[in-house]
């Protein structure tokens, strides 16, 4: 009689972990996966250590906006990932004079970026101009000082693209689901 409870146990342990994995690794592989933040290239809205959950779901559906914070792979380096703003889309002229950035969208129409995200004294980028393609963005850290980001090494292709910043878990006193 106790062989097999504890029989039955097992199988019932082995039942659970089966539906856990069924359940827990296609969520983890296509919907949403954690990163932790290294570094302090998104300082002060996003610091060292801080753990973080990625949607990978939502651009199946909607196009990148201006202003997601993303996670994607390092185009010089695609076994790295980064956390950067995405400040150019796709098709735009963009041009940075004067550590002001300038779009000019493809329809013509000129805007100069206004950044709430960043404090002031932080947005000192170098003079740049480039015209983005129909499937790359121009990405930078929000600590534009400390980032390597596409002022470095060029647009970055939307494939490298993994997913946009869901919610920050850690550290508690953060915690803070982003749209």
């Amino acid at each position: 009689m106790e062989v097999e409870q504890k029989k039955n146990s097992f199988l019932e342990l082995v039942k659970i972990v089966v539906i856990s994995l069924a359940i827990v690794l296609p969520i983890r592989a296509y919907v949403a996966q954690p990163f932790i933040v290294e570094g302090d290239s998104m300082e002060p809205n996003f610091k060292d250590g801080q753990y973080l959950i990625i949607d990978e779901l939502s651009y199946n559906f909607n196009n990148p906006e201006r202003g997601d914070t993303i996670v994607l792979r390092a185009p010089i380096q695609p076994s790295l990932f980064f956390i950067k703003r995405i400040i150019g889309l796709p098709g735009e002229e963009f041009k940075i004079e004067n550590g002001k950035i300038i779009i000019t969208g493809k329809d013509s129409n000129r805007i100069v970026l206004k950044e709430e995200y960043i404090p002031e004294g932080i947005n000192t980028v170098p003079d740049t101009e480039i015209k983005l393609k129909d499937n790359e963005y121009f990405v930078m850290g929000d600590n534009r000082n400390r980032s390597s980001d596409s002022r470095s090494w060029g647009p970055l292709p939307e494939d490298n693209i993994t997913g946009k910043v869901f919610l920050r878990l850690w550290p508690l006193s953060k915690i803070n689901i982003f749209k």
